[in-house]
């Protein structure tokens, strides 16, 4: 169906559309909804930017193009010719009175349509689902999240620095790596770039990696995806103390960003931004032993957790929802955390480590803390962890040439758009995801 020949109108596209009011134009998209009233059609088109009202009346043009174009499936290819004009009724504030009409690819009867779906037909098929308004939005939220993180260390005089995707050892532990043969030799995706950042800030001073992690833990959670991207920034001369109020002062100004700049993703999710306004220094911080008092005052018999072991999800749940804001729990036990922590010189028995929980239970989203910087120290927890000791070579370098007191975190992507876009499965926070069982689109 062709009602115009070309477009020799000004080619917009809907996020800019304000700008020509009272002008004829020409936008390009895909139609996304229709309804009709008789002789109106109303086409809801997107264009990748946004979605707008497109109206047709029945009396511009002849019978058979205003008939065909009730008939057109969700999803076709379209090009639009017509009449900006302001519409407060329109959550855009503007609609295009259509005077032309080109029908550049005619869909096929699309599977996902209006109706509710269950959420492992809407997983297979994730590469159209993209393209409905709520994952339009939580994947706007991730870009400006992912903005946000760049734009904070690069504006405070961190370098980035690209870390390894195949490692030959394991950085948070040996039973969750993903092996895969490098020619002749063994090799793991990377579960972390830390180690790596640390080399780095040795010679940057400040310095962050940010990319795709991997983690082959047999989970099925919410929480939990095989693939996930990390941001690690490391810092020399900084302690523990130093690390917390990096964490929380980067935390806020990504809060504070999303706030800004994704109001309407935000309302599309129906997220309570009230309580994302909240997120303001300083946050709370408690200790390991605080947090089981915590656990032992509000939790259940199952989530009282014996001194020495790690916190799982729902004890993070109990301890996030007492406070309105994330919390920062450190110094836990030394016999559950990484081998490369350093521990308390007050007390040998606990880790200068620190993880933060978002509140809303949303659990653990960075974990970090000081690093060991004592050589002898170090070489004896890497034999104690029984890991290899030629793989750490390099790393034992660090402590070999001018070993300084440093410290950092990793920051999960997934979980921190779970968190501020308000979703219940970090499944819909990653434009493709991979889970147990789950390796396609």
């Amino acid at each position: 169906m062709t009602t115009m020949a070309g477009c020799d109108v000004p080619k917009v596209s809907i996020r800019n559309i304000g700008d020509y009011v009272d002008k004829t134009v020409c936008l390009r998209g895909w139609l996304y909804n229709k309804r009709s009233s008789g002789k109106l059609h109303f086409l809801q088109v997107r264009d990748g930017t946004d979605i707008i009202q497109c109206v047709m009346f029945k009396g511009d043009f002849p019978e058979e193009v205003f008939k065909e174009a009730d008939q057109l499936p969700q999803e076709s290819s379209i090009q639009i010719t017509g009449n900006v004009r302001k519409d407060e009724r329109s959550p855009l504030g503007f609609e295009i009175s259509v005077t032309g009409l080109d029908v550049i690819s005619k869909a096929q009867e699309y599977p996902i349509t209006p109706k509710e779906h269950g959420t492992a037909f809407l997983m297979d098929h994730r590469h159209l689902w993209l393209r409905s308004s709520r994952q339009h939005a939580v994947m706007r939220v991730r870009a400006q999240i992912i903005k946000a993180i760049r734009d904070y260390f690069d504006g405070n005089g961190f370098t980035l620095i690209d870390a390894p995707i195949f490692t030959p050892n394991a950085c948070e532990g040996t039973t969750n790596l993903f092996e895969t043969e490098y020619f002749d030799e063994k090799a793991y995706l990377t579960q972390s770039g830390q180690l790596y950042m640390e080399a780095a800030a040795a010679a940057f001073g400040k310095a962050y990696c940010f990319g795709p992690t991997f983690r082959a833990e047999k989970s099925k959670t919410r929480r939990h995806l095989t693939e996930f991207w990390m941001v690690e920034p490391e810092v020399a001369f900084n302690n523990l103390d130093d690390n917390m109020d990096l964490a929380e002062d980067f935390v806020v100004y990504i809060v504070q960003q999303v706030l800004a700049n994704c109001q309407r993703e935000l309302a599309i999710l129906e997220r309570d931004i009230s309580k994302l306004e909240n997120i303001k220094k300083p946050f709370p911080r408690i200790t390991y032993e605080e947090a089981l008092k915590i656990l032992e005052e509000k939790g259940t018999e199952e989530q009282r957790v014996p001194w020495g072991e790690d916190l799982g999800g729902d004890e993070e749940t109990v301890i996030s929802m007492q406070f309105d804001r994330p919390v920062l729990i450190h110094r836990y036990p030394a016999e559950c955390k990484a081998f490369y922590m350093k521990n308390d010189p007050q007390n040998p028995k606990l880790s200068l480590n620190v993880d933060m929980i978002a509140p809303e239970g949303y659990g653990e989203i960075i974990g970090g803390g000081q690093r060991e910087d004592d050589l002898d120290i170090l070489l004896e927890k890497i034999k104690a962890h029984d890991l290899p000791l030629e793989a750490f070579d390099w790393y034992l370098d660090l402590r070999k040439y001018g070993s300084f007191e440093h410290s950092g975190f990793g920051l999960g992507i997934e979980r921190t758009v779970s968190w501020l876009c308000g979703l219940h499965h970090v499944r819909e926070t990653i434009p493709f995801p991979r889970l147990m069982g789950r390796l396609k689109p």
